[in-house]
């Protein structure tokens, strides 16, 4: 997976500060505020692409443990497979809260995701982190950006993943993206009752602390009726569910669908012909999906 632009890539220093980025990612929505220098958003044809990079990264014991919980992956010595995308995430929020980035990060819709994992991630092992966006992509209802992240051990590529976006309103020129297309997907299935505090939970974990996740007023100011589950987390609690029968290296695609509403019920299930899992995330009382998946080893 590459993002093919023009620039030089930005090292990140640190720890980013999640809830500096965020709110730094909030005043472009701000009137008045978002003409300010380093702040206004230059125009979306103007975007040819920013990459970012972290070095020295390390995935810890109390980090990754915490996680497994949160998703309900088995506590071993390798990382759960979605587990990175915590380590590339103060990179998306970073880049979105860039200038030059051409839109606000608020409204961002996480459409899709595909995560590759080469081989399994050794709990304590000192990673390269590094995320790029190239120019917006057609898409039906706006624009599309990738979000590509390569974490590297010692030069060697263990870790990929491809974050896709949508930004709706004008679309960039170009032939219309479909998206990602699973056929006969299955439906119903186990049962999972999620709380109510599944955002903030997944939030402490993840840094990922976009309001729409957290409480019924929080949510309710961007459009939601009450507080909806983060899409990573459907994505890793559905993998937790299949992980001990997918091979080291596995690929997995998912289509983020409809918001899981919290508190609330979904089903899970899985179907397995040969080497590929199909997977899917559904409402149990209409069958209709919030999340279609299948895995691949790669």
């Amino acid at each position: 997976m590459a993002a093919a632009f023009p620039g030089p890539v930005k090292q990140v220093d640190g720890e980013p500060n999640g809830l500096t980025t965020l709110l730094k990612a909030a005043l472009p929505a701000v009137p008045g505020v978002n003409l300010l220098p380093g702040i206004r958003k230059s125009p979306p044809e103007d975007f040819a692409g920013l990459s970012y990079a972290r070095t020295g990264v390390t995935a810890t014991r109390a980090g990754v443990e915490r996680y497994a919980d949160v998703c309900r992956f088995p506590r071993k010595d390798t990382v759960p497979l979605p587990y990175p995308h915590l380590l590339a995430f103060p990179l998306h929020m970073a880049i979105m809260s860039e200038g030059a980035f051409p839109y606000q990060p608020i409204g961002m819709v996480h459409l899709e995701n595909v995560i590759t994992g080469h081989r399994p991630i050794g709990v304590g092992e000192v990673l390269e982190v590094a995320t790029a966006v190239g120019a917006p992509r057609a898409h039906a209802k706006g624009a599309l950006l990738d979000f590509v992240t390569t974490v590297s051990s010692s030069d060697e590529v263990v870790w990929e993943s491809t974050s896709t976006y949508l930004r709706r309103g004008a679309k960039p020129a170009g032939d219309t993206d479909a998206g990602l297309v699973i056929d006969n997907s299955p439906s119903g299935g186990v049962e999972w009752r999620l709380p109510g505090d599944l955002g903030r939970t997944y939030a402490a974990v993840s840094g990922d602390h976009n309001p729409i996740h957290l409480y019924p007023l929080t949510a309710r100011a961007l459009g939601f009726p009450r507080q909806i589950a983060h899409g990573m987390w459907t994505l890793a609690r559905s993998i937790a569910a299949i992980e001990n029968r997918l091979p080291d290296a596995v690929s997995v695609e998912v289509a983020f669908r409809k918001p899981v509403f919290l508190p609330g019920t979904v089903a899970f299930t899985d179907r397995a012909d040969g080497g590929t899992h199909t997977f899917a995330l559904t409402n149990p009382k209409d069958r209709s999906p919030h999340l279609l998946g299948r895995a691949t080893p790669a």
